[in-house]
């Protein structure tokens, strides 16, 4: 029985019994109706939630490897990296603070508990206005023009974490501010940058150039067929 087979009969499975929890690549995650919304509920149920990113770092991370994640979500791909490299190899960073205690659910979830510090992160540190969608992973301090309510965020200056962490991997996935991130001087002990893009929130143009500004710092784009990363 071939995987894809496999995936499809646990795909009904959850769409006929809605379970409270399901289990993505080892990892646990909050599905409950009360909790999750139903697009990210179906995201989960097919197993797609963050499969982009998920099948990166599953060919990069190595155990003990010093992670560091801008954008958490609800948690999955931190928990993911937390089981491969063990958890106080890994800090998150989450803007949102609505999602604190579904991040921290998700973590018991798996028994990991890997460093989530909840504030925005920023080239300078500064006070930031935060765009709190109603669709929880689209949530940004960059402006997506969506529904939602805007609230002033507490961050924190990115080199001095790249500093204080000193990351081997940088995960990011800031819906649009990786404009900003990506520009700063330099990105210290960074061996591997798996960064979601988005040309349909900055434009493809500016999408080249962070390219550009990345490659120009000794990286290369790797696994062309997922041309968002770098």
């Amino acid at each position: 029985m071939t995987t894809r087979i496999i995936r499809s009969l646990r795909k009904r499975f959850r769409r006929a019994f809605k379970p409270r929890t399901v289990s993505i690549f080892g990892v646990k995650l909050i599905a409950a109706d009360e909790r999750v919304p139903p697009y990210l509920q179906d995201l989960m149920y097919r197993e797609v939630y963050e499969d982009t990113e998920r099948n990166i770092l599953l060919k990069i991370l190595k155990p003990s490897a010093r992670v560091l994640e801008i954008g958490t979500g609800v948690g999955f791909i931190a928990a993911l990296a937390a089981a491969i490299c063990g958890q106080d190899n890994v800090s998150t960073y989450e803007a949102n603070s609505s999602l604190a205690s579904f991040i921290r659910d998700n973590f018991r979830l798996n028994q990991l508990e890997p460093h989530l510090v909840l504030k925005a992160v920023t080239s300078d540190g500064r006070t930031v206005s935060f765009h709190q969608a109603e669709n929880v992973i689209s949530s940004s301090i960059f402006d997506r023009k969506i529904v939602g309510h805007t609230i002033g965020v507490e961050s924190v200056k990115f080199s001095h974490i790249l500093d204080r962490h000193r990351p081997d991997v940088l995960i990011m996935d800031v819906e649009g501010a990786e404009d900003e991130l990506l520009r700063i001087p330099g990105f210290g002990s960074v061996q591997h940058i798996p960064v979601e893009l988005q040309p349909h929130i900055i434009g493809r143009d500016k999408v080249d150039e962070l390219k550009r500004i990345v490659e120009l710092r000794g990286f290369r784009q790797r696994f062309r067929e997922l041309a968002r990363f770098v």
